[in-house]
């Protein structure tokens, strides 16, 4: 399987959404760009912010669309034409309920599952076939807690966990982005179980 061009991070723009939840997208394409040295320039026609660095000696864009959550297809569509990379061969970062804090998975194709940047992107696509980083928020216990729980956010115990699930998916990155999923997700699903 070829590997990843391209490392889109899902979340709202904007100071008062930066540490929330739903922002943990956002949180992993900063962290990636912090390591590399990479800084971020807002790119009007693809609507959001880019950056290129380099994940294990390959270049590597990295994208934090500027369009809210619910839109976030606009921006990846429009960055998957302008620099003609193969949806396979981009990764969308985004926080997952399903998940708890600490726990970061990859996995490629499916359905949206209800996250809203992956529901825009697969409409506006056509179809699921990227790679997904799914990063565990944890789940609030009801479904009428959610949006309040994914729009605020964690204590200090979970952020300390999303954190950490953030830096055990950087380090398997290196083996994506070279195209050897399978081992980055063996490795990346069986750390600190």
């Amino acid at each position: 399987m070829e590997g990843l061009r391209l490392i889109v991070g899902l979340g709202n723009p904007g100071p008062e959404h930066a540490r929330t939840r739903h922002n943990a997208g956002f949180r992993l394409v900063d962290a990636l760009a912090d390591r590399a040295g990479g800084r971020f320039g807002i790119e009007a026609k693809l609507f959001g912010e880019t950056a290129k660095i380099e994940v294990g000696g390959r270049p590597v864009w990295l994208l934090r669309p500027a369009t809210f959550m619910n839109l976030s297809g606009k921006a990846v569509a429009a960055a998957l034409r302008y620099w003609k990379i193969e949806p396979e061969q981009a990764l969308l970062a985004h926080d997952e309920l399903d998940l708890p804090p600490g726990v970061a998975r990859l996995k490629f194709d499916g359905g949206h599952g209800g996250q809203n940047g992956l529901r825009d992107t697969i409409k506006l696509l056509g179809h699921g076939r990227f790679h997904r980083l799914r990063i565990g928020i944890g789940h609030p216990g009801h479904k009428d807690r959610v949006v309040s729980w994914v729009l605020g956010r964690p204590g200090s115990d979970d952020d300390i966990l999303i954190n950490r699930a953030i830096d055990d998916a950087i380090d398997v990155l290196p083996l994506a982005v070279g195209g050897d999923f399978s081992e980055a997700m063996k490795r990346l699903h069986t750390s600190r179980d």
